[in-house]
């Protein structure tokens, strides 16, 4: 099927395969071991890792790794100290990956054999998959921890995760029906429903998608979007598509929509919108400052 240009988005609505592995035999260091004595456990973290996922980044450098990161690919845009190199996560070059000499590689698919290829080199690979829930954030979190000798700091970072979502949640109105939006994701109207990652984000914040069916990211009309008539839109296409609100309220009928005419077309980052790491705390926060802000007993279309 046609796919929207981003290519996060693209990889989350094509629904790709992946294949989980666990890290093996990577913990924490013991505290408790007398001064001067060698901690086997302490070795088996790894001190070169390349990163093939823009999440898996933002993930490491949350919990601590960064300075074990060597290399990141051409996706990585956060943090901004990242090492971005040219290599691809969608189409992993294992010779150039072991040009870095790492010890772990994390990437979010094995694409292409990449973890055959790395196995050869003895080189451990870690798959974290797009996540389906917000538990899976924690847990990718909890995995990344184990594998790179932070566990403590993963285990305090989804601590403060949960603390800073249910300080969020508690903050908002309440609502005898959750409000309709629409999500665009790119220019050609493909958008999400509830039943995936950003969908449980915002059914979390009292929304509710007017995309419906099986799949999870499907590609609605211009018609159907008018037919819903949604309380809110949300724009994930700024970057990529140039879709601004002045844009959307130009298309043909669209400015009879309550969102346009309430002003409740709004921008998101598209690159935290796709994503699954920390920052979705960033998000679900500009996003119930928005629902914050809507009447609880919207006016009458």
């Amino acid at each position: 099927m046609a796919v929207p240009v981003n290519d996060s988005r693209r990889w989350l609505a094509a629904g790709l395969t992946v294949f989980a592995l666990l890290a093996a035999g990577c913990s924490s260091s013991d505290d408790s071991s007398p001064a001067g004595e060698t901690d086997t456990a302490a070795a088996d973290v790894p001190q070169a890792i390349v990163s093939l996922s823009p999440t898996s980044t933002e993930m490491l450098y949350a919990i601590g790794a960064g300075d074990q990161v060597v290399a990141v690919d051409d996706r990585s845009d956060y943090p901004t100290d990242a090492p971005v190199t040219d290599l691809s996560g969608y189409t992993p070059n294992v010779e150039a990956i072991l040009g870095y000499e790492p010890d772990l590689v994390v990437a979010n698919a094995d694409t292409g054999d990449l973890v055959a290829g790395l196995e050869q080199a003895g080189v451990e690979t870690l798959i974290l998959p797009a996540a389906q829930t917000l538990d899976d954030t924690y847990t990718q979190l909890e995995q990344l921890g184990a594998a790179t000798g932070h566990v403590g700091e993963a285990a305090e970072l989804v601590a403060q995760m949960q603390a800073d979502i249910d300080e969020i949640l508690a903050g908002l109105p309440e609502r005898e029906t959750p409000l309709t939006y629409y999500q665009e994701l790119d220019n050609t109207f493909y958008s999400v429903t509830d039943d995936t990652y950003i969908g449980e984000i915002h059914s979390m914040l009292g929304l509710t998608s007017i995309a419906t069916g099986s799949n999870g990211y499907p590609q609605l009309s211009a018609e159907y979007v008018l037919e819903q008539n949604p309380d809110v839109i949300f724009l994930a296409d700024g970057q990529c598509c140039g879709v601004t609100p002045e844009v959307v309220a130009q298309r043909a009928g669209w400015e009879e929509l309550t969102a346009v005419r309430e002003g409740r077309v709004y921008v998101l980052d598209e690159d935290i919108a796709s994503r699954w790491g920390p920052r979705v705390v960033d998000l679900m926060r500009e996003v119930a400052g928005i629902v914050g802000g809507i009447p609880v007993t919207a006016p009458t279309p």
